[in-house]
């Protein structure tokens, strides 16, 4: 219809750009010098300049004069989010009890575009190089988590992001061809579960199911454990059915929560 606004015309560049920049720090760049951030960006020196002091003035981001860095007052924008979506505090108490029963980490996880965000965890031990917490973000193609999302995707869906994603290899072990990754997303889909070894990382095993709402999968839930511990045949005896009954627990919670809330 002439006249009718299309999608990009309602598009605020500034606002992207301005996103783009505190989506720049992370745990590879906790603080960044001014070239730095305009590099991380790609935006000029100047409109970093403009974006990182904004920031500092909105309370969002630090400096000391040279460096800049997030301040806590960030997490304030996905409380929302994490609030209105119920799954963390829901979550969390399964978690914990999954986690006393198997001795292994437990998390939930939502799946973003092409990553997985991890919404609620129950750490026993640190078993990755990286710190994992609220908000850590990994890519869906190499995580059990992620390919159980991936599986519940609509066909279309699915092809679209089989298409488009970049699959760098994490291991030797990861999987960095398309068509072998819709191979292995088909045989979770046919199966329920999940197993990656060491795929994101040397080291570490998990095994994944999904969390449904409503009869849709929303969330999936995993152990995770190092190659120390357990092979892959004792990951799925010991741990699978305690992470689907823990699955199946938050599930009825979350309908409950529609009824209810």
């Amino acid at each position: 219809m002439v006249g009718e606004a299309r999608p990009r015309d309602e598009f605020v560049q500034s606002l992207a750009r301005g996103l783009s920049v505190i989506a720049a720090f992370d745990a590879d760049h906790p603080s960044m010098t001014l070239s730095e951030v305009a590099a991380q960006t790609a935006l000029s020196r100047a409109a970093a300049r403009r974006f990182l002091h904004t920031l500092v003035e909105l309370g969002y981001v630090h400096t000391d004069g040279r460096g800049f860095a997030l301040t806590p007052q960030v997490l304030r924008l996905g409380t929302s989010y994490l609030s209105g979506l119920g799954l963390p505090a829901i979550a969390q108490p399964h978690l914990e009890r999954l986690s006393g029963v198997v001795g292994e980490s437990t998390s939930a996880a939502v799946l973003d575009g092409r990553d997985i965000v991890y919404v609620a965890r129950a750490a026993t031990r640190r078993i990755m190089s990286v710190g994992i917490t609220v908000g850590t973000r990994f890519p869906a193609y190499a995580t059990s988590m992620g390919r159980v999302l991936l599986a519940s995707l609509d066909p279309g869906d699915l092809d679209a992001y089989l298409s488009a994603v970049e699959m760098p290899p994490l291991t030797d072990r990861t999987i960095k061809d398309p068509s072998a990754l819709r191979d292995e997303i088909d045989t979770v889909r046919r199966q329920g579960w999940c197993v990656v070894d060491q795929e994101l990382e040397a080291g570490l095993r998990s095994v994944a199911v999904a969390v449904r709402r409503g009869g849709r999968a929303v969330a999936a839930v995993n152990v995770s454990t190092s190659v120390a511990a357990s092979d892959v045949a004792s990951l799925t005896e010991q741990h699978l059915e305690p992470l689907r009954a823990t699955a199946v627990a938050i599930g009825a919670d979350l309908d409950a929560s529609l009824l209810f809330g």
